[in-house]
């Protein structure tokens, strides 16, 4: 018995009755047994491991250094301006994304956020954006890109720049206590340029209507609590559960030639009343630059809210004025974002609460340009085969959290051995063949031994 439990464990388990079920795989219902459950005991924002601590600086000349190695955590105090410093060549993009994370309960109004600048030397500013709360007036992690591109007529030369970032905060008259900080991830990018110059001209037709959902049944698909805890999402419809104030953090590959197309639905509750902007879905491009975001009321009826229409990735979509289209200008992981309102509580209750995401990836894949060199990090505009896979059948292509490579490759056998027991080899036809080639295997040291 207890050889045959240990012959189990390698196998795995064996697809029963319910093998044709167009839900998930047993393999992958026991993946999301592990992460899921942790991505529940906790909303703390999760920084990328091993980020590096650094103090923003009031002024240019303390500016402590930052580069795109790495990635680092800092604060924002209110109504702080601090500044860090940068060394950039002539010939690389810069995008330096600022993430604010301020307390679960922090006080805060539509217009509370963060601008995040970048600029040359002289003060001149190569890049303005920010980003605010809304509508549904919830402290939830928000981010602004700051960018200095060699193409544009400012900010070409190489040398040092600034990354100045400014807490947007009004503050609300009733509070008791001070505002405390807000903390920052900031993760540097550097995209070299082409190996030949190519037509500055954006791509001028794409299908601007609003593609049509995936329908079919939703798999259970929680979470991450940051960038670098994401989890992978591909095409399909995933479901998870979320209470008020609660943010997850997924993300999904799209290659050169592929568009994104996204909606979320918040499920209905039993209540009476009105919650402005009470989920919110965002998008991201693999720089953690803004690409869309939107939002939907609530009246306790199911809800859905979905993206605008995006056109394929593309180099040359840079050149394009629109925010939405020129954000998607390289492949890699594009990141969604779901937030609920702390407001829903109160008149609908804590939850959890049903949200329902629904993304499509279409389009044609094709090569990426010619880079001179290589960006850093050097994955990030990568999109491995089993990315691919993931993006266009919804599979569940990442890893366990705190799995090794070496896992990974044992984690491929052991899914060989699963498929030769699906592929329609009983479970006890399997253990014999495994017995029998043990016995095999025993015999012939045996006979080397003698």
């Amino acid at each position: 018995m207890v050889l045959l439990l240990g012959l189990w464990s390698l196998v795995g388990p064996v697809a029963g009755a319910d093998a044709g079920e167009a839900g998930p795989s047993t393999v992958a219902r026991a993946e999301e047994a592990g992460p899921s459950a942790g991505a529940r005991e906790g909303d703390a924002y999760a920084f990328t491991p091993g980020a590096r601590t650094v103090a923003g600086a009031p002024d240019t000349a303390s500016a402590v250094p930052l580069d795109a190695h790495h990635t680092y955590r800092s604060t924002l105090p209110r109504a702080a301006k601090l500044y860090y410093r940068l060394r950039l060549t002539a010939t690389e993009t810069a995008y330096v994304p600022v993430t604010a994370v301020p307390p679960p309960d922090a006080a805060v109004s539509a217009t509370d956020g963060i601008r995040v600048s970048l600029r040359n030397a002289n003060g001149t500013s190569c890049s303005y954006a920010s980003a605010r709360f809304g509508a549904g007036i919830s402290p939830r992690p928000v981010t602004a890109l700051g960018q200095r591109e060699t193409g544009k007529a400012l900010c070409r030369g190489s040398g040092t720049y600034y990354l100045l970032v400014e807490r947007l905060d009004t503050g609300r008259p009733d509070e008791r206590a001070e505002p405390g900080p807000w903390d920052l991830e900031i993760a540097p990018v550097t995209e070299p340029g082409l190996v030949r110059a190519g037509s500055t001209t954006p791509p001028r037709a794409w299908d601007t209507a609003s593609p049509e959902p995936p329908s079919g049944r939703p798999r259970e698909r929680s979470g991450g609590t940051g960038f670098a805890t994401a989890r992978t999402v591909g095409q399909g419809v995933w479901r998870t559960e979320l209470a008020p104030g609660q943010t997850r953090f997924y993300k999904v590959p799209v290659d050169w030639g592929r568009r994104l197309h996204a909606s979320a639905e918040l499920g209905g509750a039993q209540g009476h009343g009105y919650v402005g902007g009470a989920l919110t879905l965002s998008l991201y491009n693999p720089v953690r630059g803004a690409v869309d975001d939107t939002s939907a009321g609530y009246t306790g009826t199911a809800k859905p809210t979905a993206l605008a229409p995006l056109p394929p990735v593309e180099y040359a979509n840079r050149y394009a004025v629109p925010a939405g289209v020129t954000s998607v200008r390289f492949a890699g992981d594009y990141y969604l974002v779901v937030h609920l309102s702390t407001r829903l509580a109160e008149p609908f209750g804590r939850g959890p609460y049903e949200v329902t995401l629904r993304v499509r990836v279409d389009g044609r894949a094709h090569e990426g340009p010619a880079y001179d060199g290589g960006p850093v990090p050097e994955d990030v505009f990568t999109i491995s085969d089993a990315d691919r896979a993931a993006a266009l059948t919804g599979g569940l292509g990442d890893p366990v959290a705190g799995e090794t490579a070496e896992g990974r490759k044992a984690g491929a056998g052991g899914g060989a051995m699963r498929l030769v027991a699906v592929g329609g080899i009983g479970s006890g036809t399997a253990l014999l063949l495994v017995l029998g080639g043990w016995t095999v295997a025993a015999r012939r040291a045996h006979a080397r031994g003698r």
